[in-house]
């Protein structure tokens, strides 16, 4: 019992003094990232001309372009074909104090009328004329085939006598009723009893 006590007070004394383990949350620093750094290069202004020119009577294209610049300046003229066959020239210049053309026309608008074309047939002509094939239709002779002639098979019936079955005969068994005699005494005799003789005595004893 004394030992019981012991381990009891033991285990409680372990208990109570027992301390939980305390963890610290890691702290993690947020890396610093440097923003790139990007210059802005910048390029002085450069002079520079060009032109170039296409005619291409298929698809009906016809214009010019011509541009030139110095430091800061910017001059040019264009020239296209229009659909109603006059040509259109702009003459435009560029500068500080914004752009401005000038615009011109050559030649006069037309607009045909749509014409359906005529085909020049020879009014002498004459279909062709066909002959027409002649063919004969060739003659077949028609084959002759002689009936084949077959002769019937004779099968000859076979003959078969009939059984003869003789009736089986069968006797009526015959029964004789069994006769029972009824007994006039039973088997087992009654046994006779004879009725005790009691004494009453003359005097009871007194406890």
């Amino acid at each position: 019992m004394k030992s019981f006590i012991l381990v009891t007070l033991f285990a409680f004394a372990a208990a109570t003094t027992y301390k939980a383990a305390e963890y610290k949350a890691p702290k993690y620093e947020t890396p610093k990232y440097e923003t790139p750094k990007y210059e802005e290069v910048t390029y002085a202004p450069q002079p520079y001309s060009f032109g170039y020119d296409v005619q291409d009577k298929e698809s009906y294209n016809d214009f010019e372009h011509n541009e030139k610049s110095d430091y800061n300046v910017v001059t040019g003229s264009y020239r296209v074909v229009l659909p109603d066959s006059r040509v259109q020239i702009v003459t435009y210049k560029a500068d500080a104090n914004g752009y401005t053309a000038d615009v011109k026309y050559e030649g006069e608008a037309k607009y045909p009328e749509y014409a359906e074309p005529q085909s020049k047939a020879d009014a002498s002509y004459s279909a062709p004329s066909y002959k027409a094939s002649e063919y004969q239709k060739p003659a077949y002779v028609a084959p002759a085939y002689n009936a084949p002639s077959y002769k019937e098979p004779e099968y000859k019936t076979t003959a078969y006598p009939t059984p003869a079955y003789p009736t089986p005969s069968y006797t009526t068994p015959s029964y004789t009723t069994p006769t029972y005699t009824t007994p006039s005494t039973p088997l087992t005799p009654t046994p006779a009893y004879s009725t005790p003789a009691f004494n009453a005595p003359a005097v009871y004893p007194k406890y």
